[in-house]
């Protein structure tokens, strides 16, 4: 019993050396690398928007959703943005989250043909690099929240693209407890992915370089 207590504690110190160690890397990535007014961030050519869903699991609107996509209509207005692409899960067809932000981007007055579709991003590693290999763009703005930001800009920073994020507004915390939780671990495998694993996005594709032709939706 004494032994199995210390193998516990033991995994637990590990597990959260690990988190500490993932939270310092990924920030030190990103420090001045976000930012939250529209006034003071630089322009980019296109505008990265990370994926989610638009309806939780209890039908409620997903506020992450919401906010991810208001950000992103409120950075083109600025004209801190050319283009936005839009990228996020659709491994079945009643479940598309990048259709989902399209359609709001267009409510929010964002004109069809300055929007671009990534049905690919399965993960954060997918959207970044996918960015760049597929869209053909090496210096983007991510849109998210802020943590989720700085993860996506860590990435970046390690896979030849540079990256600045604009902050969509947090959600409080009581509707983001589940999320910020599972974001600790994303951290961890974030730099597992980086350092040791160096996994690949799950799809290439065709490339389609934003802005050279008319909006496509490759696989």
């Amino acid at each position: 019993m004494r032994r199995a207590i210390k193998l516990l504690l033991a995994a637990a110190a590990l597990c959260l050396l690990s988190i500490l160690g993932a939270s310092v890397l990924i920030n030190q990535a990103a420090r001045g690398r976000t930012y939250s007014d529209v006034h003071l961030i630089p322009h980019r050519r296109v505008g990265l928007i990370l994926g989610c869903e638009k309806t939780l699991p209890n039908g409620n609107a997903n506020l992450f959703f919401q906010y991810r996509v208001a950000a992103a209509a409120e950075l083109y207005r600025a004209g801190k943005v050319d283009y936005l692409l839009v990228s996020g899960d659709n491994h079945i067809s009643a479940y598309d989250e990048t259709k989902d932000m399209k359609t709001s981007l267009i409510t929010l007055g964002v004109p069809h043909g300055k929007i671009y579709s990534d049905f690919a991003g399965f993960r954060t590693l997918d959207s970044v690099v996918r960015a760049r290999d597929v869209f053909g763009q090496t210096q983007i703005t991510i849109i998210s929240q802020e943590f989720h930001n700085r993860r996506a800009i860590f990435i970046a920073c390690h896979r030849g693209v540079d990256a600045i994020g604009f902050n969509a507004p947090e959600v409080d915390a009581y509707d983001s407890f589940d999320t910020r939780c599972r974001e600790q671990l994303a951290r961890v495998d974030a730099v597992l992915d980086i350092f040791l694993f160096r996994r690949q996005p799950k799809f290439s594709g065709p490339k389609v370089i934003i802005g050279t032709v008319p909006p496509k939706e490759p696989i």
